[in-house]
């Protein structure tokens, strides 16, 4: 078994897609773990924040098929493959870390070079993760996230971890 991450974001009635895709996950991939939710404001294009959150689960299913299901979960959520790359999405999943392997082959760049480059992504991988080290860098998550170069003031927690999750389950 691996633990795997993936990155999670909605900015297209985010209160109802991210419940739904972490539903679905769920019953893919049991005993899901999950970050707080953070608001981000759109990055590459002018739009509606982002809700965005980390999840980690333990599969022994290879990134490929992990792939192929997130983009299933993406389709349920109405996801439109047509929009433009930067643009407004009902539900983004990429995997972001598959155990420690590292990978740049086409449709499978592990680990995802946003972790480095993108505060959505750091942050809510340290909050969940903060102790593990990144395949490449070999530092931790929460290392890298303390010497991140971009403020936290646009980032702006809304939910705590797993509050948002049980919301959609009925529970909160």
């Amino acid at each position: 078994m691996v633990r795997a991450f993936v990155s999670v974001g909605s900015n297209i009635e985010p209160e109802r897609h991210i419940p739904q895709a972490l539903s679905l996950l769920e019953s893919h991939y049991p005993g899901l773990a999950q970050s707080s939710i953070y608001e981000t404001p759109a990055v590459g294009f002018d739009g509606a924040p982002f809700h965005n959150l980390v999840v980690s689960f333990s599969t022994a299913v290879p990134p490929p098929k992990v792939v192929a299901e997130l983009h299933r979960i993406e389709d349920a959520c109405q996801r439109d493959r047509q929009a433009p790359r930067f643009g407004p999405r009902t539900m983004d999943l990429d995997l972001i870390l598959y155990g420690e392997l590292i990978s740049h082959e086409a449709g499978l760049e592990l680990p995802r070079d946003e972790i480095l480059r993108e505060s959505f992504v750091l942050c809510p991988l340290a909050e969940l993760a903060g102790e593990l080290c990144h395949p490449l860098s070999e530092l931790s998550f929460a290392t890298l996230w303390r010497e991140h170069p971009q403020s936290t003031e646009t980032m702006h927690r809304i939910s705590t971890a797993g509050s948002q999750r049980a919301k959609g389950r009925g529970r909160g």
